[in-house]
């Protein structure tokens, strides 16, 4: 695919209008009310998987519902003082997967912790955690884009952006990490996932969301083929009678208005060829972002963004930040 969103000039100034709920900051606050009722109870258990370099850690903690969420924490086997942690959401349809899959924050010095996402982890790499959905739900096209997506209580990353809030939490409860200097990361779904929680918990200090997912949702479904935002088409091309609900409940979850209520100092990345996540989406949230902010754009990527040359600019960045 060649160039086929807004030419450049014009995605520096895309600022579409938010629709926005009367009562999303309601909403959200109700809902982490409701989470924190139940115990974080993390637990950190050594797992020995050959590393030498890197201490790992088998995490679990308690996420929406109470349900046990897993996930890793990696930390520098030699250390002299509490560290600042890098909290990292996954990617659409992958998992945790195993620690030596994720050296590049603890080889650097950074504690990292990668949360597993709820009933994912069966596409590209190994997950472990479930997604039990007490409420009940419509049906749905296969994927996660479209499970609850009726009622904003039901919604699948109602679940999900409660679990990263409190992924964040069990974090801040190690002893070897300084709770005052969080990051969130994450490409794609996890890049939205990190935008989300940048705006729910202002204990985040800094967010590097990559190619983010999860962002103008209407947008996206009308100038992109690419799944997974078709899975949000293919279910309106069904229920024709829902689409007025299905938008009413994504505008609870949409990165764009996550964005005004962010103010972590921020470093996004967009490929202006990516079908998967239309760089004006990007733009529409990077647009509204609160925080400081800096995007990295990659003009003849697709939604592999800048990877390793992304990752170096993240390094650079958090180094710059925290030393």
């Amino acid at each position: 695919m060649a160039f086929f969103d807004l030419p450049v000039d014009e995605l520096r100034t895309y600022l579409p209008s938010r629709h926005e709920p009367e009562d999303f900051d309601a909403f959200w606050q109700e809902t982490l009310h409701t989470v924190r009722q139940y115990p974080l109870d993390a637990r950190f258990v050594p797992a020995d998987y050959g590393l030498r370099t890197v201490e790992s850690f088998d995490v679990t903690f308690n996420g929406y519902a109470g349900q046990p969420i897993k996930g890793w924490l990696l930390l520098p086997a030699q250390r002299n003082a509490s560290l600042p942690c890098v909290v990292e959401y996954i990617g659409y349809g992958g998992g945790r997967g195993f620690p030596f899959e994720w050296l590049t924050w603890s080889s650097a010095g950074f504690a990292h912790l990668i949360m597993d996402t709820r009933g994912q982890g069966s596409s590209w790499r190994r997950g472990d955690t479930p997604d039990s959905e007490p409420d009940g739900a419509n049906p749905q096209v296969p994927g996660f884009m479209t499970r609850g997506i009726l009622n904003p209580h039901t919604y699948y990353y109602r679940r999900v952006f409660s679990d990263a809030v409190r992924a964040i939490e069990a974090a801040r409860a190690h002893s070897a990490i300084d709770p005052e200097r969080i990051a969130v990361s994450g490409g794609s779904q996890g890049g939205g996932i990190a935008l989300a929680v940048s705006g729910l918990d202002s204990s985040v200090k800094a967010a590097l969301p990559d190619v983010p997912f999860l962002c103008h949702y209407q947008r996206a479904t009308q100038i992109t083929d690419g799944f997974p935002y078709q899975e949000i088409v293919k279910f309106c091309q069904i229920h024709r009678d829902k689409i007025e609900a299905v938008f009413a409940t994504l505008a609870y979850f949409d990165g764009v208005n996550f964005a005004p209520r962010a103010h972590a100092r921020a470093l996004f990345s967009v490929a202006l060829m990516d079908e998967i996540c239309p760089p004006s989406t990007v733009f529409a949230a990077y647009n509204h972002y609160a925080g400081p902010k800096e995007i990295k754009i990659w003009p003849y990527n697709h939604h592999e963004g800048g990877e390793s040359y992304q990752t170096l600019e993240k390094l650079k960045f958090l180094t710059s930040l925290w030393g």
